[in-house]
């Protein structure tokens, strides 16, 4: 934990505007390694920051009670001074979920239930008639939902703050953007970040051998070609990248991207 709170504050400190964690039971793809429980992760590290936004990319839906999550959220939005953002979905790993005896539904079941819980929140956080939930939020709790299917992007179109499209599909950003309706637009985006005493070679090579699989999910690059990279993605209407890094986040990393690539990106704008 101590780990998580020193990257967010190297975030924090090097001009990120926020930070976004995972919830699941066991980590996707790495079972053995330890995981902890989102929404007190989310808690702890509000509690230990000053600027950050906190989210997560995303809940899963079934593993909560939807008033709970209600409760949860204002809690969270109160305590971090109305820094906290509602990442959900409805649960991208069904075996995890069968695994643990919460759900066996299948996928149009799932996304049923995520549509009730995203269609209650507004209620139990109205604080009136008969399902208001004391104390009312004092701000607005902000709601990002990821994806690209119709049925997920119905769900963006009627509840979404945010749209969370994957990296790797961006050149459906065009054709899928009108179907968000209101809703702003973030991706995801890993990156094998060479900064200025990195061997690029190596960078590059190391980071294709881990996650080469993400295709154009993943990108490569000094500075330069890093800021060239987002602001073209930006022009297409992206207002928010989720960074992930290859070499998962060194302390030096998110220092040297904050000042190089977020500042680069500021002053350019300036």
């Amino acid at each position: 934990m101590a780990e998580i709170v020193a990257r967010a504050r190297a975030a924090e400190a090097g001009g990120f505007d926020g930070i976004a964690f995972i919830d699941h039971l066991r980590a996707p793809g790495a079972e053995q390694q330890p995981l902890w429980e989102a929404m007190t992760v989310a808690a702890w590290v509000a509690a230990r920051t000053e600027r950050l936004r906190i989210g997560h990319l995303v809940l899963c839906d079934a593993l909560r009670h939807p008033a709970m999550l209600a409760k949860q959220a204002v809690a969270l939005q109160e305590a971090s001074g109305g820094r906290f953002e509602l990442g959900l979905g409805s649960g991208s790993v069904p075996k995890e979920l069968a695994d643990f005896d919460i759900g066996h539904e299948n996928g149009p079941a799932r996304r049923a239930r995520l549509e009730r819980t995203l269609a209650l929140l507004p209620r139990y956080w109205s604080g009136e008639g008969d399902l208001g939930l004391a104390p009312a939020p004092t701000s607005r709790i902000p709601i990002v939902i990821g994806g690209s299917g119709p049925a997920t992007m119905a769900l963006v179109r009627r509840y979404a703050d945010w749209w969370n499209l994957p990296a790797n599909q961006l050149d459906r950003l065009r054709r899928l953007r009108s179907s968000a309706g209101r809703a702003r637009v973030s991706t995801q985006q890993l990156v094998g970040f060479v900064g200025r005493r990195a061997d690029a070679d190596r960078v590059r090579e190391v980071s294709r051998r881990r996650f080469g699989y993400l295709a154009s999910g993943l990108v490569c690059g000094n500075a330069e070609e890093l800021i060239a990279h987002f602001a073209a993605a930006a022009e297409q209407g992206v207002e928010r990248f989720y960074i992930w890094f290859t070499d998962f986040a060194h302390l030096e990393t998110l220092a040297e991207f904050g000042d190089a690539v977020i500042g680069g990106m500021r002053r350019a704008r300036s």
